[in-house]
């Protein structure tokens, strides 16, 4: 069985500038479904409730595969 985790956060914009929020990390998607549910009903969270993310990761392996850049290197 391959370990996976899921990763629930929370984005929007706010100025022209990307607001994140790392909700929590767990072991099943359902137990992150049951709080982004629970977050939605928060104030600043229920202002923006679509703006939430779960997404499902392999343990022990890179989601890096190549290098990056940054602006003031292109």
């Amino acid at each position: 069985m391959i370990p996976y985790v899921y990763i629930v956060e929370h984005s929007y914009e706010n100025d022209d500038c990307e607001e994140a929020k790392l909700i929590g990390v767990f072991s099943t998607k359902e137990k992150a479904e049951q709080i982004v549910k629970q977050y939605k009903k928060l104030p600043g969270f229920k202002d923006f409730p679509d703006n939430f993310y779960i997404n499902k990761y392999e343990l022990d392996v890179s989601e890096w595969k190549e290098g990056f850049t940054t602006k003031s290197a292109i």
